[in-house]
């Protein structure tokens, strides 16, 4: 029997774990606006930002690409992507039909027992509601998310993942306000409130109406909104080190 091959350093799985690692950053950063649409920079610039070697970061940058989170421009670099409004606009549209198809295909028992993580989340007292914008964010992402997974549909779950995946980066700036929050708990709990009733049009009318809204939202983006709310992140971030 032939003795394992110690790894070593530099080989194929932990660069594959470094880039990964990388990817996961560069994501963030892009989704935290520390990294801003139309923002260009260098393979060797990031690969010193995060301390890693170019190979990774180029592969990560890749995948990115692929994604539709940055472009590469021949000797000039890479950049994240200008917002193409008339693309999340699309997106959107997609958004709704997958979201409606779900609502309308879940039964009223179904509803108790597959969303009953969201019930507990959503229908409940102001006072017991969430403040934090980023943290309502990721909770109101995972809503609809989870309509759609209760259907058992892996394909329309996998597909509208894509969809929240892309949209995600103009989702943050929907909760930079007390009032969306707020929003968003009310009309969260009445869609839920009505699939439990077992008034299934109208908690489809309901969504609709919801994600237009939110959807509306994405055209009063402006560059001091995109600036503000990376404050907010480089704020926040440096707050929970002070409390370390």
């Amino acid at each position: 029997m032939m003795n394992a091959t110690p790894r070593q350093p530099g080989s194929a799985p932990e660069r594959i774990n470094l880039t990964e690692q990388v990817y996961r950053e560069l994501k963030r950063r892009i989704f935290n606006y520390q990294l801003l649409p139309g923002e260009r920079f260098s393979e060797s610039a990031l690969a010193e930002l995060l301390s890693a070697s170019r190979t990774p970061v180029r592969e990560a940058l890749s995948r990115l690409q692929s994604e539709g989170f940055v472009e590469v421009f021949f000797r000039s670099g890479w950049q994240v992507k200008p917002f193409d409004f008339n693309q999340y606009e699309q997106l959107y549209d997609v958004r709704i039909a997958l979201e409606l198809a779900a609502v309308k295909a879940l039964g009223q028992a179904a509803v108790a027992e597959r969303l009953a993580d969201q019930i507990a989340i959503w229908m409940v007292a102001p006072d017991q509601r969430l403040s934090d914008g980023e943290t309502v964010c990721t909770l109101d992402e995972r809503f609809h998310q989870r309509l759609v997974e209760a259907t058992g549909n892996q394909e329309m779950a996998r597909i509208h993942h894509d969809v929240t995946e892309r949209l995600r980066i103009v989702r943050h700036l929907d909760f930079s306000q007390q009032p969306r929050i707020a929003i968003t708990y009310e009309e969260h709990a009445r869609i839920l409130r009505l699939l439990l009733a077992g008034e299934t049009e109208h908690a489809a009318a309901c969504l609709q109406q919801h994600i237009e809204d939110s959807k509306a939202e994405v055209h009063k983006i402006t560059l001091q909104m995109i600036t503000q709310a990376r404050q907010t992140q480089f704020n926040s971030r440096r707050q929970i080190n002070a409390d370390s």
